[in-house]
């Protein structure tokens, strides 16, 4: 058979198109890629939710690619385990409830699981400014990632959700915008952005999980995003409050969507 480029083409722009237009009014949008947005999106997806996931960058993964200090193993508790466990990520007891998995494996199995599971991604897009009705977040406005890096002057478009969720770890991207329109309106104990302490893992595991919960109507924040808003430590390379955020987040929001206990 003879190869057509056109034809290449056409498929691409066609079906890209096609998922686009299915995806202007979802359930869920979740903005950030890395372990614990992806965990959210494989859940409400298996629970059959519609769902968006926004990630910048080119792949997803977040953090957990390079490990620890670009070392690709990492380390989660006995708790989280269990999670990995059920996305057939294999782990090895280190010593007590210290276990270690490959980060490759982990990132590259939790993507494949989710978007298999029906989660929609869109790489290379980032969040400019959400939208708001009457003090709730009622959808996301959206840019491609290289517009932004060009400062280009290029408007953007925007998608529909009931819920948002804020899983961009250390930035807070969606916290930081609902502050600058909003100030003082956040759901911490002094309605601001409280902003990320130092690395102390005991307590920021604790809290990662703790914190996973809505800030703002229609908004939840999960993984180090949650730790930050409400002025958590750093929890550096173990990964289990990540998973176990972005499995409660999704509980959390399943329940709102009307959905019976997951």
């Amino acid at each position: 058979m003879a190869l057509d480029e056109r034809i290449i083409t056409q498929a691409i722009v066609e079906r890209w198109h096609k998922k686009f237009q299915e995806s202007l009014d979802v359930d869920v949008c979740i903005v950030g890629g890395g372990p614990a947005g992806i965990v959210a999106g494989y859940f409400l997806s298996t629970w059959g939710h519609r769902v968006s996931l926004f990630e910048r960058k080119l792949s997803l993964g977040g953090g957990m690619w390079g490990g620890g200090m670009m070392f690709n193993e990492i380390v989660v508790q006995e708790e989280a385990r269990e999670i990995l466990d059920q996305f057939g990520v294999p782990t090895v007891r280190f010593t007590g409830e210290y276990y270690c998995a490959d980060s490759v494996m982990c990132t590259t199995t939790l993507a494949s699981k989710a978007t298999l599971a029906g989660l929609r991604v869109w790489n290379l897009m980032s969040m400019e400014d959400v939208v708001m009705r009457s003090e709730r977040i009622t959808g996301l406005v959206i840019n491609w990632s290289a517009v932004q890096i060009a400062r280009l002057h290029v408007d953007p478009l925007s998608i529909a959700s009931k819920f948002t969720v804020d899983a961009t770890g250390h930035a807070c991207e969606v916290v930081n915008v609902v502050e600058r329109k909003v100030p003082g309106k956040l759901l911490t104990p002094s309605g601001k952005f409280e902003g990320e302490k130092s690395l102390w893992a005991d307590r920021a595991e604790q809290l990662t999980l703790e914190n996973t919960t809505e800030v703002f109507p229609g908004l939840y924040v999960t993984g180090m995003a949650a730790n930050a808003t409400f002025g958590g430590p750093r929890m550096g390379p173990i990964f289990g409050g990540m998973l176990m955020s972005g499995k409660k987040v999704a509980e959390l929001i399943h329940a709102r969507l009307g959905g019976s206990n997951a």
